[in-house]
């Protein structure tokens, strides 16, 4: 019979079940911190045209607010997951609303261009803050084989908050003014940092990590050689990387502008079919997060047809005869963005078996710099080659097949080691299994 295991000061506490309504309670106060700080983050997509008009800025400067703000982001990713596996998910989820909330403050209120790049930055920070601390939220709270559909799921809570930028922010703005609209959604900052404080806990009870020694700089650079050397890690960036900047960078800054200017619709028509991205993120991230669930190797397949229908699509609608594209083809090309948020995902699918419990955050951290190092270096090139080409859509968009054929090429380079090292880690997991002592 297994002896008990003991602590200093008596037994260890029962391991409470994983799964379960109060995981979903817990997590679900994890994700709706998410919820808003990509409300926050997805504000000045709607507000692209307004903010060009507020701080009398060209497409150039314009572009340098996203820029900025995923420049920060991108730059806080492996901080970040250090944090988490160091201080757990609780104190960096509070942080960062904290930080977000401030940047939304300001950025309301802002007087200058200056004023409102500090802002944005600041609220990219605390942005940074949230969603790896889900991720981790969920592998602590639920059984590895939910994995994916959870962090699927996480990915459709934010597109929510995406959603919500779309209809309510958009309305709000052009009701009650940029002041009004920009400080009354900060108060969603507030309330969410308060269900964080008083509710949100690290893990279930008899479920603590096992603590891991921290010994400064050598720690860190630890942490990150060893989540590097795995090919899995890296290939999960590189997919991240090829897979999401497209949506990003429409949602983002560049999706109204192209559609009012390039296209000639109205705000209005512009607006449903970002929203049309939007619910269409939203359906494909629950089908994408069943199939992985039941299926691990379609992950790669997934991966790549996304890239590959959203590369069509994309060289379809900016090779099209005349001035606009048919409405109808526009509205494939939506639906299909909608699938780069899902095929993101799948990303963190490689990096997650790649690594053991005690730096999940630091690969999750390295894998989710790829798609926002991607989206920071379209968003810049469109914004430099608008204005180089007197506002040519066609040109500037074209940057988009450069980081993808980039993106694909590193993929098909590191999936056969990657593949390789899953097998050789599930095989030594079950002979450990069998050879546990009863």
């Amino acid at each position: 019979m297994k002896p008990a295991s003991t602590r200093p000061g008596g037994p260890a506490p029962e391991r409470a079940p994983l799964g379960g309504r109060r995981a979903i309670a817990v997590w679900g106060i994890g994700v709706s911190v998410y919820f808003v700080a990509v409300i926050f983050r997805t504000s000045l997509g709607v507000a692209g045209l307004d903010a060009a008009d507020r701080f009398d800025v060209n497409a150039s400067a314009l572009s340098t607010f996203s820029i900025l703000q995923l420049l920060v982001y991108a730059g806080m990713q492996i901080p970040v997951g250090l944090l988490v596996d160091r201080l757990g998910t609780k104190k960096v989820l509070a942080m960062g609303a904290v930080l977000f909330t401030a940047g939304q403050l300001a950025f309301a209120f802002s007087p200058s261009y200056g004023m409102a790049l500090a802002s944005r930055a600041l609220l990219g920070c605390g942005d940074a803050m949230t969603f790896i601390s889900v991720l981790r939220l969920g592998t602590r709270w639920f059984p590895a084989r939910r994995g994916p559909l959870v962090a699927q799921l996480a990915g459709l809570v934010g597109m929510a908050g995406n959603l919500v930028s779309t209809l309510v922010l958009a309305r709000l703005l052009h009701g009650v003014g940029w002041t009004a609209a920009f400080a009354g959604s900060a108060g969603a900052g507030v309330v969410v940092l308060v269900l964080t404080l008083l509710f949100l806990k690290d893990h279930p009870e008899g479920h603590e990590p096992e603590p891991v020694p921290h010994q400064g700089a050598a720690y860190v650079r630890r942490q990150i050689a060893a989540s590097w050397r795995e090919p899995g890690t890296r290939l999960g960036m590189w997919v991240h990387f090829t897979t999401q900047f497209p949506a990003m960078v429409f949602l983002l800054l560049w999706g109204l502008p192209f559609l009012v200017e390039a296209q000639g619709l109205s705000r209005a028509t512009a607006g449903e079919l970002l929203t049309l991205v939007v619910l269409s993120n939203m359906a494909v991230g629950l089908v994408y997060g069943q199939v992985v669930a039941r299926h691990h190797g379609a992950r790669l397949p997934l991966a790549l047809g996304t890239a590959a229908a959203t590369s069509v699509l994309w060289a379809t609608t900016l090779a099209w005869p005349g001035e606009t594209a048919p409405m109808g083809l526009l509205v494939v090309l939506c639906v299909v963005l909608g699938a780069c948020g899902p095929a993101s995902m799948l990303g963190f699918d490689f990096a997650r078996p790649a690594n053991p419990p005690e730096r999940q955050g630091t690969a999750s951290g390295i894998t989710n710099m790829g798609g926002f190092i991607a989206s920071m270096t379209t968003l810049f090139a469109v914004g430099v080659l608008l204005d180089a080409t007197g506002d040519d859509y066609r040109i500037a968009f074209s940057v988009v097949f450069v980081l993808q054929a980039l993106g694909v090429s590193q993929i098909l380079r590191l999936r056969g080691r990657a593949a390789r090292r899953e097998r050789e880690r599930l095989v030594a997991s079950r002979v450990e299994t069998v050879h546990v002592p009863a």
